[in-house]
């Protein structure tokens, strides 16, 4: 970015932050619309369920960091999904005070139902996209990610 770029013209188009933010926003609704008209599921739910189908067993207080949800939002949605009997909530056997939650077997039936859906909408989406500009973006994606915890 060169010292032109920063003058005190603002130009909302071209500033990143609220571009990546818009970009987010709609691809999580257009998303949402595949998982809430077919599973019943809201955006907070789905990203719970993926984050324990990624990674198998995760604490509440983990899918927070994980989604960058609050806690109440969270704790909601794993009460949905566990009275729907998704997912399991047991007592973690490292720390008392925490659950550590799975996804049952209905759970991981949904999700391998669900995740060829999500995968496909995805590769919808890229189309426009070659492997290599694909790879690129999600390289890009990846340093600013890194240099924003990096300065956390």
């Amino acid at each position: 970015m060169t010292d032109e770029n920063l003058s005190t013209d603002f130009d909302l188009e071209h500033f990143l932050p609220y571009r990546l933010d818009r970009l987010a926003d709609r691809v999580s609704e257009a998303l949402a619309q595949l998982y809430e008209a077919h599973y019943d599921l809201n955006v907070a739910q789905w990203r719970v369920l993926a984050w324990l189908h990624h990674r198998h067993e995760l604490t509440a207080k983990q899918i927070c960091a994980a989604t960058r949800m609050d806690k109440a939002r969270v704790s909601r949605a794993v009460q949905v999904l566990e009275g729907r009997g998704l997912i399991v909530r047991r007592p973690s056997p490292r720390d008392q005070r925490l659950h550590d939650l799975r996804l049952t077997e209905d759970g991981q039936a949904l999700m391998v139902e669900l995740v060829p859906q999500v995968r496909a909408w995805e590769a919808e989406l890229v189309a426009p996209l070659t492997t290599e500009e694909y790879r690129r973006l999600l390289d890009m994606m990846g340093r600013l990610e890194q240099r924003l915890q990096d300065g956390e």
